[in-house]
């Protein structure tokens, strides 16, 4: 089984002046969970010359590797900057810039073909949840998002409830341990024991030190995809001590 993995999402959050966060996060790192940090592009670099012991990621690519795509960064530019890990797939993304699950597919390929890891995420929406269709839309995004040919070390699965993220608002632990146990099955009836059990199972939605305990206890739980709370070193920190202890 695979290191469990804290990983923190800054969004379009960040100067220069906040990698003096990552410094204090390595320094507090000592545990047996990795610690993977998304920084906005502009950070990746600096970020991944001074990490310490905290794996630098990035937060989007296109699907091509070079091109006449103006403003945007693909896989192989984000790798030779120091990323090694890559989201695919966020809520924000699919809601904001329209990705489908055949771009977020694409996209997960192309982070594939430069060597390195996809954390590619699904969720469902508050009108998705109360009508019951939860599951029905998760098996939809796996269908569609994840690519064929998966290894473990190539792909981690982060759940997030759309109705989750930033708001407070978090699924029961119950509601955590059924979508983490059916994303687990989906996993080994399409790829077989082995790979479902090399692929980590990310929680992504208003995770903070004060629920993490209990979330990391839920099985299939592999760690977190944080936002916020992935800002500042303080508030981040704990996050991974909880995870440490339930290593």
């Amino acid at each position: 089984m695979p290191r469990k993995l804290a990983a923190g999402n800054w969004k379009m959050n960040g100067t220069a002046a906040s990698l003096d966060q990552i410094d204090a996060l390595a320094e507090a790192d000592e545990g047996a969970a990795e610690v993977l940090i998304c920084p906005p592009a502009t950070l990746i670099h600096a970020a991944a010359q001074r990490a310490r012991g905290v794996m630098i990621g990035a937060q989007d690519c296109h699907t091509a590797d070079k091109g006449a795509h103006t403003g945007d960064l693909s896989a192989p530019m984000l790798a030779d900057a120091g990323a090694s890990h890559i989201i695919t797939g966020h809520s924000e993304r699919r809601a904001n810039h329209g990705e489908t699950d055949a771009v977020v597919r694409a996209k997960t390929e192309a982070v594939w073909a430069a060597g390195l890891t996809a954390i590619l995420c699904i969720g469902e929406t508050l009108d998705q949840r109360e009508a019951g269709e939860t599951l029905e839309v998760l098996a939809e995004q796996m269908a569609g998002s994840v690519p064929d040919g998966v290894t473990g070390t190539q792909l981690v699965i982060a759940y997030e409830p759309v109705w989750a993220i930033g708001t407070g608002k978090v699924p029961t632990t119950d509601q955590i341990a059924e979508v983490h146990e059916f994303m687990f099955k989906k996993l080994e009836d399409r790829f077989g024991s082995e790979v479902a059990g090399d692929t980590r199972l990310l929680y992504g939605g208003s995770v903070k030190a004060s629920n993490a305990t209990e979330i990391f206890a839920v099985p299939h739980v592999d760690g977190a995809l944080v936002g916020g709370a992935s800002l500042k070193a303080e508030d981040f920190a704990p996050i991974v001590e909880a995870l440490n202890a339930a290593t």
